[in-house]
């Protein structure tokens, strides 16, 4: 009985973290360029089950579960809708590939395109870091903006700049920072998307699929809680009722 408690205690736990990690998606079902994350739970130590009064070489039946813990908060990286904006400094990436800013940690990596210009006349982000060229930072000074696909930056015709578009070969390296930074172990490789003005990527959380999923954490968790106050009713029973007999 006091494994059963600490095996419902443990789904409890699990479903915990997961109902907070698909909260987290659903606020930031509006960011632009988030990208959800899903719990990956796994079997926690379980155990081989084997015939009693069989001797030594008694065979191996089964495995039994003891409980479930999360193994790892991991990231989907699929895209999200892109919308037009209609906005010269709004970009999206449309296929592989990631802006990169200039952030006091080091160099991070986002899908977020909402970019501005700032006072020094460079282009940052909507929290002020600064936008990466493959020279630096991007300076755009006063006039008509205009970006082509391969990200090549032009105001009133004259070069600006080239904008930073990475990929990596394994985004399952991407460390979120964040609602839309990511780190990496490497500066990967040039990306391969196509960049496009006057766009942004919205982010690829499903609304009504989470609202679902919450669902479905609240009543496991339910489940969870109950079979926790049944095995504690029994514990009762055996201490105070049977131990009398």
């Amino acid at each position: 009985m006091i494994r059963g408690i600490y095996t419902a205690a443990s789904g409890m736990l699990a479903e915990t973290t997961r109902t907070d990690t698909i909260a987290n998606n659903l606020a930031n079902g509006n960011t632009t360029g988030y990208k959800k994350d899903i719990t990956v739970s796994k079997d926690f130590a379980s155990l081989l089950i084997q015939r009693v009064n069989d001797g030594q070489d008694a065979p191996t039946i089964g495995t039994l579960g003891v409980g479930t813990v999360i193994d790892q908060i991991a990231t989907i990286q699929t895209a999200g809708i892109i919308r037009p904006t209609g906005n010269s400094l709004d970009f999206a990436v449309d296929g592989k590939g990631f802006f990169a800013v200039e952030t006091p940690a080091g160099v991070r990596f986002t899908r977020n395109g909402a970019f501005t210009r700032s006072g020094q006349g460079e282009m940052v982000t909507s929290e002020g870091y600064r936008v990466l060229g493959q020279n630096g930072a991007i300076r755009i000074p006063d006039g008509k903006i205009a970006v082509e696909e391969t990200g090549r930056v032009t105001v009133d015709g004259v070069a600006a700049g080239q904008l930073r578009l990475v990929e990596f070969a394994d985004d399952r390296q991407l460390v979120k920072e964040g609602a839309s930074l990511f780190r990496a172990a490497d500066n990967g490789r040039p990306g391969t998307g196509k960049v496009m003005q006057g766009f942004l990527e919205q982010s690829n959380v499903n609304i009504v699929a989470e609202m679902v999923n919450l669902i479905s954490g609240y009543r496991a968790y339910e489940v969870n809680a109950k079979t926790v106050q049944a095995h504690d009713q029994l514990l009762d029973k055996a201490v105070n009722e049977v131990g009398k007999v």
